[in-house]
């Protein structure tokens, strides 16, 4: 009988840990969710064309012409955000020649740049800036008051140079201008990024090399020490001067003649001849993984046609270097290169598809809600943005918006793996909620970026199944 009461007893007791662990079990219950990929263009915020000294909305250049460098002649808006034969975008670039922001020493125009910003903000992009100390013609000189401090100059068409930048008035009063609009404008949260422009023709470097080192430091110095938030875009110029702006901090980098295939010679050109080299020996071949690449049509798309240019050849090229923005100079896409062009705004950036989530099919008020996630970026580059991966807890009279502290930001090309918990706020109601994935502003919780996966909803958020909240 001693016996038999033991065996019942523990029997008994088995049963219950069985009870209990199936009951753990049942509450634990794992969902797996396998997203949907998509083909689609999608527009991202800092990646994909850019509107020129244009916005989305406004008509393009006519031709093969473009302007740059001066105030932008604002359109008539009729409040369509559509642009004919070029691809909606994100991005607005606006090119400033100094002597139209400083037309009296120390006195900015700053009207100029503030409606530029506003602008951009209203037709959804954010705004690319340089600000070129001069260019080539007789009305893009330096500053008026500049050149009665300095004289008369001869110009140096080897270098491009207008000015002498080793004067120190150069550095003076260059700098200050710099510094000024850092001052103003760092960290502003429409400003995408600023050139890093120093010296020559259009901002673009040419003789950056012939600098001293006192010069091309101080010049950098300037953006540096001026922009400490702002992301800063170095243009490819020389190893001595790319490299020092590296040395410093995370810049990218830009180039103003992408498609170059015999433009200006039949034995040399951009494409083969300068820009693979040289962005290796500037030292800037991984810099794509910190800070941004922008690239720049030379001349027009329209022009790479009529001579007959590779267009898989260019856009490959310029994935290869990383590229996440390109500036067409608001000019139309040939009709027929626009297979090719769709299928570069799907590499070009970051595009985010997730592969693979899971989450426990219950939760509770003040517990922690853990997940597993697998996402692929499928782009050439990883996002620089400091945007937010969050989740979504929506319920029939409740939601909460559940933020994780993952870093976008380092989500190379390729397989990345993001495992978080996050916290089920104390005083969520109990009851069934739809669990949704969105990645938000830096600043609003509202998803700011599409995803390659089906299943997005109209306010930007995607579902992944259902969850229920129980003490």
């Amino acid at each position: 009988m001693v016996r038999e009461f033991k065996m019942r007893t523990a029997c008994g007791f088995s049963m219950v840990l069985i009870s209990a662990w199936l009951t753990a079990t049942w509450a634990q219950e794992t969902i797996v969710v396998r997203p949907k990929e998509i083909g689609d263009v999608l527009t991202n915020p800092g990646i994909g064309f850019m509107t020129f000294q244009r916005f989305n909305g406004d008509k393009l250049n006519e031709g093969k012409k473009w302007t740059e460098g001066y105030p932008i002649v604002y359109q008539a808006f009729d409040h369509s955000l559509q642009n004919d034969k070029h691809p909606a975008t994100t991005l607005a670039y606006f090119r400033l020649y100094w002597k139209f922001l400083e037309p009296e020493q120390g006195q900015y125009r700053w009207e100029l740049i503030d409606k530029a910003l506003q602008t951009a903000g209203d037709r959804g992009q954010t705004l690319l800036l340089r600000i070129a100390p001069y260019g080539t013609g007789a009305d893009n000189d330096v500053p008026d008051w500049y050149r009665v401090l300095v004289g008369k100059e001869e110009k140096q068409p080897e270098t491009k140079w207008r000015t002498n930048p080793e004067d120190p008035r150069y550095i003076q009063h260059f700098g200050a201008m710099v510094r000024a609009l850092g001052a103003r404008y760092d960290g502003h949260p429409l400003l995408e990024s600023v050139d890093l422009a120093i010296v020559g023709a259009w901002g673009e470097g040419a003789g950056s090399e012939r600098l001293t080192q006192k010069t091309r430091k101080a010049l950098v110095d300037s953006y540096l020490e001026g922009f400490k938030k702002t992301h800063l875009v170095m243009l490819l110029t020389d190893p001595k001067t790319n490299r020092y702006g590296l040395s410093q901090r995370d810049v990218g980098w830009r180039v103003d003649c992408l498609g170059d295939m015999g433009g200006f010679s039949p034995t040399w050109c951009h494409m083969c001849d300068y820009y693979p080299q040289a962005i290796i020996n500037c030292g800037l071949q991984d810099a794509w993984k910190k800070a941004s690449v922008t690239l720049e049509v030379c001349w027009v798309m329209q022009h790479w046609k009529d001579q007959g240019w590779d267009i898989d050849y260019i856009i490959d090229q310029s994935l290869k270097w990383h590229i996440s923005s390109f500036n067409a100079k608001s000019s139309p896409v040939p009709d027929e290169w626009w297979p090719a062009v769709n299928r570069w705004l799907t590499r070009m950036g970051y595009r985010f598809v997730l592969r693979k989530f899971t989450y426990p099919s219950r939760g509770k008020p003040g517990g922690e809600l853990a997940f597993t996630s697998w996402w692929e970026n499928k782009g050439v580059a990883p996002c620089y943005r400091r945007f937010r991966l969050a989740l979504r807890l929506l319920g029939p009279t409740d939601k909460r918006i559940l933020v994780t502290n993952a870093d976008l930001r380092s989500w190379l090309p390729g397989d990345n793996l993001c495992d978080r918990a996050v916290t089920i706020p104390a005083d969520t109601p109990e009851g069934p909620y739809d669990l949704q994935i969105g990645v938000l502003d830096e600043r609003f919780d509202e998803p700011d970026v599409k995803l390659a996966i089906e299943g997005r909803r109209p306010d930007g958020w995607y579902s992944l199944g259902k969850i229920s909240i129980q003490h």
